[in-house]
């Protein structure tokens, strides 16, 4: 019998880290004024919002003044980016064809040119980048877990790096420019975002002056939250090697059981991918029932595009891959996932999917 608690969407969010917990709630004593003031409450604020900056700086292998709090990672994608392209009154911007829909979004929003470049059957970038002003490459796709070689595309334009999906479960690649993580993804605290920008880099605030001190975030930053943000990517990266070969046999594993279901392609490349996450297609069966039979069995997984389920529209990074768009599934582990939640899981994925095509009659 699943155990009814087997959540398995940690792309979609990360369990809170306990260490996390516990700095935050060390914090909200302490945390509450504004850190700009002279008085003794906002020096304390000021120091703690120091300390998380300083923390996650040393974690990431940045300076601390290159670190800024955001209100989410959608927000420092968008700051981050549009604050380049505004820079350098960029004409045009390069990205892969499989980048997270906020970069998307941002250069929708963006009155210039952005050139997609095609990717292959991994979801890897496949041809050369254009000339642009800016280049948008993902550090790893949140949605098939497959690794951009970012480097490589580093030097004749300014990179920004979306690390949502991999910062603290990988090491930042190098060349970047500015890149953007998402707290929640690592285990921290929803509602905070980081936003980095290398020392030397030409970035201006896209968005409405504000009166902060730090120009690339904006309004009060949510300091106990910032803290307990800093203080999961220190225990994240301190058992990061045990918790990636955990994850990444246990994945295979999954892979395997997937791949033995007819029908069936799993996508994104089986190595160089992310430790913790797989996506899957069964042809003639909905993602959607899917999803809500394993969510009855006890399994709770993703469909669909990683931001854009809830629509259902179809997933932008399959059709890229030129993989089915339809009766997908989205796997990630968190880092309390068991064998016996895997052992379980692959077990009841080919009862489910038969079952819906019996139902069907496909």
């Amino acid at each position: 019998m699943a155990n009814p608690s087997a959540y398995l969407d940690s792309a979609s969010s990360e369990p809170l880290h306990p260490a996390a917990r516990e700095a935050f709630l060390a914090a909200l004593d302490q945390g509450y004024a504004d850190p700009r003031r002279l008085h003794r409450p906002g020096r304390n604020a000021r120091l703690i919002l120091d300390n998380a900056r300083a923390a996650v700086a040393e974690a990431l292998g940045a300076r601390a003044d290159e670190v800024s709090f955001t209100s989410s990672g959608t927000d420092a994608v968008h700051r981050g980016l549009l604050g380049m392209v505004r820079a350098r009154d960029a004409g045009r911007v390069a990205h892969s064809a499989v980048e997270h829909s906020a970069v998307l979004h941002a250069l929708e929003w963006w009155d210039g040119e952005a050139v997609s470049v095609p990717v292959d059957r991994s979801g890897r970038i496949d041809s050369p980048v254009p000339k642009a002003d800016v280049v948008a490459l993902q550090s790893a796709n949140h949605e098939v877990g497959t690794l951009q070689p970012v480097a490589e595309y580093a030097g004749d334009a300014p990179l920004f790096v979306d690390a949502c999906a991999s910062m603290g479960r990988l090491p930042l690649p190098e060349g970047w420019a500015a890149a953007a993580g998402s707290a929640h993804k690592w285990g921290g605290p929803a509602g905070v975002g980081v936003l980095l920008v290398r020392k030397g880099t030409r970035w201006l605030s896209p968005f409405p002056a504000d009166d902060r001190a730090d120009e690339r975030s904006s309004g009060f930053e949510n300091i106990p939250a910032a803290l307990a943000a800093a203080a999961a990517l220190q225990a994240v990266l301190a058992e990061r090697d045990e918790v990636n070969a955990r994850q990444f046999a246990m994945v295979d594993r999954i892979r395997a059981a997937a791949a033995a279901v007819p029908d069936t392609e799993v996508v994104g490349d089986p190595v160089d991918r992310l430790p913790h996450l797989l996506t899957f297609s069964c042809l003639y069966v909905n993602g959607e029932q899917i999803v809500q039979e394993l969510d009855r069995r006890g399994f709770g997984v993703a469909s669909g595009s990683a931001c854009t389920a809830s629509t259902l529209e179809p997933s932008h990074v399959l059709a890229a891959m030129g993989a089915l768009t339809h009766g997908n599934v989205r796997v990630s582990l968190t880092r309390d996932t068991t064998d016996e939640e895997v052992d379980a899981f692959c077990a009841t994925l080919p009862e489910v999917v038969a079952e819906i095509r019996t139902e069907h009659d496909l």
